[in-house]
């Protein structure tokens, strides 16, 4: 083999040992979710520090009355993970993503209509009360019978405080859905913009 060669195979062997050492790093470092002996998670105690990246919103003045989910989703994604989706553009094991629900305000200045309030800003839907909080985690070794590796739990759907510990969904309550809809690896990225923008960057 040429010299030539030799320092191209060499530069492009490097260039994917870099990758690779890079992506595991990255994802060896993911601060994970805390389970119980019994299987049970706890409640992160500080998602509302990580990284929001936006809050949905399908209400039941829109939807007939019977949105299936009609409250905001606050949704936080856990900073290492961010950080490693950022980077990778994947979901590593040990992800955390919590969302917590919060209901559309109410008052006299709202219309039964459409459910929109008036406010300085113009006619619209604000954020009322907490309402509860879910958690996604993803663990292909504890969870390799789930599709994905994905998990989700719930603490409770009825204000503060939260329940402290969550058993798990069963994976057709969730993960069906997640599986058939969401755009990067059951993630419902389509509807962040903030982690289109960041992915793989």
């Amino acid at each position: 083999m040429k010299l030539a060669n030799i320092a191209a195979a060499t530069g492009i062997s490097a260039v994917a040992l870099a990758g690779a050492v890079l992506a595991q790093s990255a994802s060896g470092n993911i601060a994970k979710a805390t389970f119980n002996d019994d299987g049970s998670v706890n409640a992160p105690s500080d998602y509302r520090r990580w990284v929001f990246i936006g809050s949905p919103l399908t209400p039941n003045a829109l939807n007939d009355g019977e949105a299936p989910f009609p409250e905001f989703h606050n949704v936080y994604v856990e900073p290492s993970a961010f950080d490693h989706f950022a980077e990778t553009g994947e979901w590593a094991d040990g992800t955390q993503i919590a969302k917590e629900l919060v209901m559309v305000r109410e008052g006299d200045n709202c219309t039964e209509e459409d459910g929109a309030c008036f406010e300085i800003s113009g006619n619209g839907y604000f954020q009322g009360e907490f309402a509860g909080l879910e958690l996604t985690v993803k663990d292909t070794k504890r969870f390799s019978g789930e599709p994905g590796g994905w998990v989700y739990f719930s603490f409770g759907h009825g204000g503060e405080p939260y329940a402290k510990t969550a058993e798990a969904f069963p994976a057709e309550s969730c993960n069906a859905c997640h599986e058939a809809n969401a755009d990067t690896d059951f993630v419902f990225t389509q509807f962040y913009p903030v982690l289109r923008a960041v992915q793989g960057n």
